[in-house]
């Protein structure tokens, strides 16, 4: 068996995680600690006084018989105990220690003495090798030092030093008021923390999940020797957190072969331990009543929610798809003067409405360009949200000319700057229309801006600020009091600025996604004819598709009757 230098052998599987929803006080552990080989066992050299110069001055004392060598056993090679959580048991070592009161400078230690005085007044120490280290002990502090390198001369870090005392514990330290009480509302008048102190540091800039540590521990000293804290060796680590995850190193043995101990010492001893759990197995019908308890736990909880928020949810009309606008003006780049803002509204077209206390329009802040990968770059990162009603009303109602296919809202967007003498100048128009496709939108909307017809235009942009400007915006699209199926720009300057950078977050609600496509209904609404707006990109794309499949046919034909 491959043994590594006074630890433990190769067939160590490291840390185990399990996870509990039992209180952690119902662990229990069975250690069980023998000793293999040592002085007891092996043949022994004894000097022979009588002997002559001739005659050889060492001799070997033959090994004993069977019953010789179980009479040279002795209690501390074999010894087996149960553990629970957080159970103390003293070493040889804190025996020495804690019984002179002299030792016992802090609260535990006093503790420590009164048990130890208590424990030699009655049956004694319950063992004589195996003890444990619990989690207000020194030595968890010690363990939970973890070093870098293996070289004793390592020297500690910056962060070394400022993490040493930075243990994951309970945070019992909270204000009290005035009577003593524990006062957990701790006012605020400034959240922010301009100059943190060390303790700030340590407690707010650190992960702290409080854990609880105890240690099994096994003192492997000879029994002829003074017991040492060099002779203290761990046998098993065990940790247990707030989120009920208890983790153990090593693992427990489960059947596999003992974990393998070398001292260090002299007499390089063998000891062998197992671990496994000791704990009671629930009976089922503690299982069930556990379970009915969990059942009505998890039932008051969702009674107690419901009460708090309410059972009943929003449902949208038959007939009437909500659609919710949550926006962002991310930025606006390539203009020509600098200190941008952008006012943007919602044009709504027929069948879609919205309530009247909201906003359909907005102007976002001024905002500075800087230079980013050679352009003006404006960041405005400005937040707007909308909610639109598309109603329709029966298939065949409004005449045999109704649209099949609604017409979507669309943003119009105005770009204008101000410089520091207050002159105000137009940027840019532009304008997009809301995706029928919930989910996330990132769209760049390409503006342009009328020319003036001479050159004083020109001028007075310059100097005094102003510029043409557009008596109705929504002459960037088509207008919604246009009538006829020709609209003509014809003569109308213009001039391409820069862009605008919206992102839209889109969602749709309406009680046709629920419903099933097997509906007996003939003639429904418009949206039960689509199966949702949605339907409307899967109409374009087939007739794209259909509009292509017919060029590559024409192609094919002309290539046919030319072979010809």
């Amino acid at each position: 068996m491959a043994e590594d230098s006074g630890g433990q052998d190769s067939n160590d599987l490291g840390t185990a995680y399990y996870r509990s929803r039992d209180p952690i006080k119902n662990l229990k552990i069975k250690v069980h600690l023998k000793r293999v080989t040592g002085t007891s066992l092996v043949p022994t050299a004894f000097g022979n006084d009588e002997a002559g110069p001739s005659q050889e001055g060492m001799a070997l004392r033959p090994m004993g018989s069977k019953h010789s060598i179980k009479s040279q056993a002795r209690p501390e090679d074999n010894e087996i105990f149960t553990f629970k959580w957080q159970q103390k048991l003293f070493s040889s070592r804190e025996v020495d220690l804690y019984r002179d009161m002299g030792n016992c400078t802090r609260p535990v230690e006093e503790k420590y003495h009164r048990e130890i005085t208590a424990l030699y007044e009655g049956d004694g120490k319950p063992t004589a090798r195996l003890f444990s280290y619990v989690d207000h002990d020194s030595f968890a502090s010690i363990e939970e030092q973890n070093m870098v390198t293996t070289s004793c001369n390592e020297k500690p870090t910056f962060l070394t030093k400022k993490m040493e005392n930075v243990r994951r514990r309970k945070q019992t330290d909270r204000r009290r008021d005035g009577y003593g009480q524990v006062n957990s509302f701790q006012p605020k008048m400034n959240p922010v923390v301009e100059d943190p102190s060390d303790e700030h540091k340590r407690s707010a800039h650190v992960i702290n999940t409080p854990v609880q540590t105890m240690y099994i521990m096994a003192d492997l000293s000879s029994v002829e020797d003074e017991s040492t804290i060099l002779d203290e060796y761990i046998l098993c680590t065990i940790k247990y957190d707030t989120h009920g995850v208890l983790s153990l190193t090593p693992d427990f043995n489960h059947h596999r072969s003992p974990y393998t101990i070398v001292t260090e010492s002299t007499r390089r001893d063998t000891f062998e331990y197992t671990v496994q759990l000791a704990s009671q197995a629930m009976g089922q019908r503690d299982q069930d009543r556990e379970a009915k308890m969990f059942r009505e736990l998890y039932q008051r909880h969702v009674d107690y929610m419901g009460a708090m928020v309410g059972h009943d949810f929003e449902q949208v009309i038959s007939g009437i798809l909500r659609l919710l606008v949550y926006g962002e003006i991310i930025s606006a780049k390539n203009y020509e003067y600098d200190n941008l803002y952008v006012h943007f509204f919602v044009e709504l077209p027929k069948h879609w409405s919205a309530d009247r206390s909201q906003q359909l329009s907005g102007v976002t802040q001024t905002c500075s360009t800087k230079e980013v990968n050679r352009e003006n770059v404006a960041y405005f990162s400005y937040p707007f949200d909308v909610e639109l009603c598309y109603r329709h009303e029966e298939v065949g109602q409004d005449g045999d000319n109704q649209e099949l296919l609604p017409q979507w809202p669309q943003i119009f967007l105005e770009v204008l700057s101000i410089d520091t003498w207050q002159r105000y100048r137009t940027e840019g128009y532009g304008y997009l229309t809301i995706p029928s496709k919930p989910g996330i939108h990132t769209i760049e909307v390409q503006t342009w801006r009328p020319c003036g017809r001479n050159v004083f235009d020109n001028m007075r942009r310059f100097f005094i600020g102003g510029s043409p400007e557009l008596e109705d915006p929504t002459y960037i699209s088509i207008p919604p009091t246009h009538e006829g199926a020709v609209m003509s720009r014809f003569g109308f300057q213009t001039e391409a600025t820069g862009s605008v950078k919206v992102k839209l977050n889109l969602l749709q609600q309406s009680q046709i996604f629920m419903e099933k496509s097997t509906s007996k209904k003939k003639v429904g609404t418009l949206l039960d004819r689509l199966g949702g707006l949605t339907m409307q990109a899967s109409v374009q794309n087939v007739l794209e598709l259909f509009q292509k499949a017919r060029k590559r046919m024409q192609a094919a034909k002309e290539t046919l009757s030319t072979i010809q």
